[in-house]
């Protein structure tokens, strides 16, 4: 029987190696999960990363001030936390470390408009340019925006037909404007909140971040809402590296998660890339011992996606689909800025795989009985 038993484990452990040889061993494929399944391993429920958040600490409006925000710092080897604020971040980085900001810029990608003739209301929401000015949508009502339907935005000034529908219901909406669709957008668009924010935003740049620069996200990278160009100075000064990155979130961000097991869920598609200057700064970073800070998630899964299997670096870009949960093997992060995120989702699950679950969730917990403020326009967490 003994024996018999040392040969399962032998031959399993034959199938890890040579799983590990092929993909990595930080892959999440299917073959993987089977293996871990034979190994014994408990599978993640995605009601592990559940916790109880009353209402009233959503926040649904920012705070005058960006970096006003409260920065709660956890220790991720002993699940030690502190209380601070957002502009004592300097005092948390070290000369040689490098801060790797995504540059992504939010569409006004929320267009409010009426089927044409004499229609009823219709909103569309822009999600992915398909070239020659078709773009993918979301469309409500959506029953109502069937294939021919014609749509009028702003008087007329930005017109649309539903050139056809996705399997998973998404439109085609071919648009026709005078001149520049971006300013188009710019004038007749609004920006596409989160649904956990009731209240429209007066003024758009606070859903943007100081240092956006490439437009294409349909919902900002929201850890970098509390930086200043004053901040950013001081970090600079303090012999901080700057790096940046793009990857334009999409609103599968906001997608929950309903498989009861976690390795049953399926990401949503990004595109991400990452210039030569930001490897070669992170290859940098690295050689000389610094920290690489991620500042949110969408940095995070762009540099997991992006890394060499050595943890080094180089020019790209690819649609990436990363899932990270407990168990992945980090080959890029040192630390991480992020805000606090929704129960049960793929982003509480990245940050419990930095920093462990238990960690997480007790630092969550705390939180509440602190009172933080919570999601997009809340409070912050720098985890070490």
């Amino acid at each position: 029987m003994r024996e018999c038993v040392r040969r399962t484990r032998s031959y399993v452990h034959g199938l890890d190696l040579l799983h590990n040889s092929i993909c990595g061993g930080s892959c999440q494929c299917e073959f993987q999960k089977n293996l871990r399944r034979e190994k014994g391993i408990k599978l993640l429920k995605t009601h592990d990363f559940y916790y109880d958040l009353p209402p009233e600490l959503i926040a649904q409006t920012p705070l005058e001030r960006r970096d006003g925000s409260r920065l709660m710092t956890l220790d991720r080897r002993t699940g030690e936390v502190a209380h601070r604020h957002f502009y004592e971040l300097p005092e948390l980085l070290n000369p040689g470390d490098c801060l790797v900001l995504n540059n992504s810029r939010v569409l006004p990608a929320r267009l409010l408009g009426r089927r044409e003739p004499g229609g009823g209301a219709v909103e569309v929401l822009l999600l992915r340019d398909r070239g020659e000015g078709v773009w993918e949508c979301l469309t409500k009502p959506g029953r109502k925006t069937h294939e021919g339907v014609q749509l009028s935005f702003g008087d007329g000034e930005l017109t649309a037909e539903v050139i056809g529908e996705r399997e998973d219901g998404n439109k085609l909406v071919q648009f026709r404007y005078e001149g520049i669709f971006l300013e188009v957008l710019e004038r007749l668009g609004r920006m596409p909140l989160p649904p956990y924010i009731k209240q429209e935003l007066e003024d758009g740049e606070r859903y943007q971040t100081v240092y956006s620069k490439i437009n294409g996200s349909a919902a900002a990278p929201t850890a970098g809402l509390h930086f200043t160009n004053e901040l950013l100075e001081k970090i600079r000064a303090k012999g901080v590296r700057e790096a940046f990155v793009t990857l334009h979130v999409g609103l599968g961000t906001f997608r929950p998660v309903k498989a009861e097991e976690v390795t049953e869920h399926h990401m949503h598609s990004e595109f991400c890339m990452m210039p030569k200057e930001t490897a070669d700064a992170l290859n940098e970073t690295r050689k000389a011992g610094g920290r690489i800070v991620c500042v949110g998630t969408t940095s995070c899964r762009t540099l997991e996606s992006l890394a060499k299997a050595d943890g080094s670096f180089e020019e790209g870009s690819c649609w990436t689909d990363i899932f990270i949960y407990p168990g992945y093997q980090f080959k890029a992060m040192d630390a991480l800025i992020t805000n606090f995120h929704l129960p049960e989702s793929t982003l509480v699950m990245l940050v419990s795989a930095f920093a462990g679950r238990e960690h997480i969730l007790s630092a969550y917990r705390t939180a509440v009985e602190e009172r933080y403020r919570f999601f997009s326009f809340g409070d912050a967490m720098f985890l070490y």
